[in-house]
């Protein structure tokens, strides 16, 4: 069986994390999560679902703060990581290294092993030092792809962008799920 890491830190989106569960449900792939503190608090604004409802979507879900789960260690093997939606803060703590939760240790370990890790930054407007910080992220291996919606779908409704967001970075990992448009596709 496949397997992939979410990761969901506090930036506004945390439906683009709860959306890949959801998309990955289905499908016979081993899903394992981890949440930090401040996307637990963004939870609590942004959607109608308890954290803890969140975490019973993943076939595993790691606290923040175990630094010794499996997603931190080499040895795990699986397709790779997505963190969705990706705050700056923890775009910055990919690039330096200086890992400081599990959430930026498994994208560590993704990136050191060579596995696909995908970003969803969510950030705007952007600086310098975060536009560095991506290609920073891009040079070490790792693919920036921000929640931008695709209007060729001629979407009817917010939840219709976010599918079609994540089913795009799903793709990344060779995922196709329902509810995916591609261009030129009806």
């Amino acid at each position: 069986m496949d397997r992939i890491v979410i990761g969901i830190s506090g930036a506004s989106g945390v439906i683009y994390g709860v959306r890949a569960l959801q998309l990955l449900a289905p499908l016979p792939i081993e899903v394992h999560l981890v949440m930090s503190k401040s996307a637990e608090l963004t939870v609590h604004y942004e959607l109608d679902l308890k954290p803890a409802e969140i975490r019973e979507m993943a076939d595993e879900y790691h606290p923040v703060r175990n630094v010794g789960a499996s997603i931190a260690s080499g040895s795990f093997s699986g397709m790779g990581m997505m963190i969705a939606p990706c705050s700056i803060r923890t775009l910055g703590e990919i690039v330096s290294g200086n890992t400081s939760s599990l959430l930026t240790r498994a994208a560590d370990v993704a990136l050191k092993e060579r596995r696909r890790l995908v970003l969803m930054v969510r950030e705007t407007p952007l600086h310098l030092g975060h536009l560095r910080n991506m290609v920073a992220a891009t040079e070490m291996g790792a693919v920036i792809a921000p929640p931008v919606p695709a209007f060729y779908t001629q979407p009817d409704s917010v939840d219709a962008m976010v599918t079609q967001s994540v089913g795009r970075v799903l793709d990344l990992f060779g995922i196709d799920v329902e509810g995916t448009r591609r261009w030129t596709e009806s």
